[in-house]
């Protein structure tokens, strides 16, 4: 099971407060039970791969052990408890992975253990630039973001990063394979950039996954319809 934790914070010491956890809450996780992986992440503004930060929405990644009660364990853990007393919005995504290729600081964290079933699609794409290439990539990144950005299909899209500038991740929601596959075949930037980043190895490090939404916990406005189209399949 993985697990997409988002937080928006509205006031200036929330928000202060969630910049400082991007440190502070690093061994707080560690004591988390059933944890096997997870990544603290700050936002971008836009609408993919951005350099621009976005202060008011950071992120929290878990991946965790077969049958954990993850409800229950991030309902009692004293650090998710926090995020959420302290957010103006917050809302917690379930995930199974069913396809799934590259590392991520050197490990593969999700297994492709589930099949394919129906409605939305969750798609994480996540690089570690070289720094030879970073010019490069920042040049191609926002024609992408804009396209995705004029994309009526996509039901849901964040940029997310670990260190800014270098490594970078997006998180977007579609609702089924064949609008999502449409988009990375038929789009002129992101075919283009795909090619580029292929040919003159840009990355360091990647990982793409694919997966299904099991169930949204928590409030975010943004995921009302979402919500309804993962509990009934639509």
């Amino acid at each position: 099971m993985v697990t997409l934790s988002l937080f928006r914070f509205e006031k200036p010491l929330h928000k202060l407060w969630a910049f400082i956890m991007m440190g502070l809450a690093r061994p707080m996780l560690y004591l988390v039970p059933n944890l096997t992986f997870w990544k603290l992440l700050g936002s971008g503004t836009g609408e993919g791969f951005t350099p621009k930060p976005n202060w008011d929405v950071y992120a929290i990644l878990c991946v965790w052990q077969e049958k954990t009660n993850v409800e229950q364990v991030l309902k009692d853990s004293r650090v998710f408890r926090r995020y959420r007393e302290m957010a103006a919005e917050n809302v917690t995504i379930h995930l199974e992975p069913y396809a799934t290729r590259g590392e991520w600081s050197g490990q593969t964290p999700f297994q492709a253990n589930h099949q394919r079933d129906r409605g939305p699609v969750a798609v994480l794409t996540r690089a570690t630039l070289r720094w030879r290439t970073m010019l490069q990539f920042w040049k191609q990144a926002p024609a992408i973001s804009t396209k995705i950005g004029m994309n009526e299909d996509v039901l849901f899209k964040i940029g997310l990063g670990e260190v800014p500038l270098r490594q970078q991740l997006t998180f977007s929601i579609w609702p089924d394979i064949k609008q999502m596959t449409e988009f990375a075949h038929q789009s002129e930037p992101h075919r283009s950039a795909i090619q580029k980043v292929r040919q003159g190895d840009w990355f360091k490090e990647e990982l793409y996954a694919r997966f299904n939404i099991t169930s949204i916990d928590g409030h975010w406005s943004a995921f009302g319809t979402i919500r309804k189209k993962v509990n009934t399949h639509d």
